[in-house]
């Protein structure tokens, strides 16, 4: 996975960087496949903002979140991909296949 972690209007220290990276650990537990992911941290007045693009095989996810803490943001934002892509994964797997042949086995 490659990782491209940016800041608009505010500086990316060591602590943001490990703490996205070891976030972004938790979505390759749901799909090994992680392509590139792009993260942009901004500040607009009082509101800290993160919004993240995934390249995967297939898709491209986008997501972002607004709050007043930075690392609250950074978890809102990580709880929306996960929902994604667990929904990406759901639509490449085969549901008709396996119910037809659940039905095949009940009818011998």
């Amino acid at each position: 996975m490659q990782l491209n972690l940016s800041g608009h209007h505010i500086e990316i220290t060591d602590s943001l960087r490990s703490y996205v990276s070891g976030k972004l650990r938790r979505l390759e537990r749901h799909f090994e496949n992680l392509m590139s992911v792009n993260v942009v941290l901004s500040v607009e007045k009082l509101e800290q903002k993160a919004e993240a693009t995934i390249q995967l095989s297939g898709a491209t996810l986008h997501a972002d979140m607004t709050h007043a803490d930075m690392y609250a943001a950074i978890d809102g934002l990580i709880d929306r991909l996960d929902r994604q892509i667990i929904k990406h994964k759901e639509k490449l797997t085969d549901h008709r296949r396996t119910a037809d042949a659940a039905h095949k086995a009940q009818a011998e």
